[in-house]
């Protein structure tokens, strides 16, 4: 009966160290999460910063030369057209 009393121990302290590896993974894991929501968080925010200064600085240049503006524009515009028919 004793040797069935130390396997029943061990299978306890086994099944608990098991419990608690998984706790602390769960944890890690959690924490990882974490971090990678804010880096994600961060790059959204850089980028759309930049958009919002590439949209201003774009907006700029069309007030200070809208004729060259508007002939870039239609430059563009005849390129894709060019190349949409090839297709």
């Amino acid at each position: 009966m004793s040797r069935m009393s130390e396997t029943s121990q061990s299978g306890e302290k086994v099944s608990k160290g098991l419990q608690e590896i998984g706790s602390q993974v769960k944890e890690m894991a959690q924490e990882q999460a974490g971090h990678l929501r804010d880096t994600a968080s961060e790059y959204y925010q850089q980028g759309r910063e930049k958009a919002v200064e590439w949209s201003r600085g774009l907006e700029k240049f069309v007030r200070e030369q809208p004729v060259k503006s508007l002939l870039i524009a239609a430059g563009v515009g005849v390129l894709l057209g060019a190349i949409w028919r090839l297709r």
